[in-house]
């Protein structure tokens, strides 16, 4: 019989392969971290796809109207309700600040900065999502702002979606837009972009 026990453990013998609780919860966490860590590479993936998307769209759109419709009468798409009309706009949305091209230039480097090290912490797809809009729109008008004319860092975004009363804007700012009211919203549910819920 003890050679027995010897054999097969008992539960209170050494030999039994018991775990100590702090060695248990170190594995526990040390597992859960693993497998955290393909979940944040896939929301990564997810806002890399998202803003290459949106960013791609925007570039295309406008090489397309810019080559086609510049200093041409506007196109009618819905009637008075929806034309396609190419400006460029050298200030911010709706024309704003147009003194202030550069200042514009630099806040948009600087969302874009700000997206780059919060994707560190990514772990939530809706939030992924609203922050690839955001980063794939930013890049859009950023990229008008250095490469067009007048000059490096201050060109004008090229803008050509007229809908009727309402401002002429370009697909990279229905990206901002779309980003920042889904923003709005998973903030107001509560949800981070770590993916925690929290309630106020």
């Amino acid at each position: 019989m003890a050679e027995a026990e010897r054999v097969i453990g008992t539960p209170d013998s050494p030999d039994s392969g018991a775990v100590e609780p702090e060695k248990a919860d170190e594995a526990a966490t040390e597992q859960e971290a693993v497998a955290e860590r393909p979940k944040g590479r896939r929301r990564l993936v997810v806002l890399l796809a998202v803003a290459a998307l949106a960013y791609a769209l925007d570039l295309v759109s406008k090489l397309i109207v810019v080559a086609k419709l510049e200093h041409r009468d506007s196109i009618q798409v819905l009637g008075d309700w929806l034309q396609l009309e190419v400006i460029r706009n050298p200030g911010a949305a709706w024309g704003m600040g147009e003194a202030f091209t550069i200042v514009f230039t630099v806040i948009a480097a600087a969302v874009i900065v700000v997206i780059v090290r919060l994707a560190k912490k990514l772990y939530s797809t809706p939030w992924a999502i609203a922050l690839g809009l955001l980063l794939g729109g930013a890049l859009g008008n950023l990229t008008d702002r250095i490469f067009r004319a007048p000059g490096v860092f201050e060109g004008a975004v090229v803008d050509f979606i007229a809908p009727k009363h309402y401002p002429v804007f370009n697909l990279a700012d229905s990206a901002i837009v779309c980003g920042g009211i889904l923003i709005v919203l998973l903030s107001f549910r509560g949800i981070d972009p770590d993916g925690t819920v929290h309630k106020d």
